[in-house]
């Protein structure tokens, strides 16, 4: 049986969820997965800052977000990702991610990362920085293993 005070250490070290910053970073995978490029490209501040292994500068404003989204299908007939554990702390949260896509010549591939969220107070994605090996991934697409 765990004491309270394990637990209080528990949650002190995940923190405890802001339904404002809960409430974005999972529309975030929810619009994602479910194709809704209009609905996710309405979850990012105007002046956001989007931070990706696959882009070689940061994305930054929301007029740069669609080519966010381009950057996370050009590859995939589908592709989905799911949180697989989310930590909250101050503004934000940082989520461990697992995704799974399938190319239009259907081959499968399963990667992981780590995406770490800034939210406003007005509930919108202010930066994200994102960590993962894409390079993997894109070898896994060309040669199916």
């Amino acid at each position: 049986m765990r004491s309270a005070r394990a637990f209080v250490t528990h949650a002190a070290v995940e923190g405890l969820p802001d339904p404002r910053i809960a409430a974005a970073v999972g529309a975030y995978f929810d619009l994602l997965n479910a194709g809704q490029e209009a609905a996710w490209l309405a979850l990012f501040a105007d002046d956001a800052v989007v931070h990706d292994p696959v882009g070689s500068l940061p994305a930054e404003g929301r007029a740069a977000m669609p080519e966010v989204w381009r950057m996370l299908h050009v590859a995939f007939e589908r592709v989905t990702l799911e949180a697989v554990h989310t930590f909250y702390g101050g503004n934000g949260a940082a989520v461990k991610w697992s995704g799974r896509g399938r190319s239009p010549q259907g081959r499968e591939v399963e990667f992981e990362g780590i995406s770490v969220f800034e939210i406003s107070e007005g509930g919108k994605v202010q930066t994200l920085m994102t960590y993962w090996d894409p390079a993997r991934m894109m070898i896994e697409l060309a040669d199916g293993s």
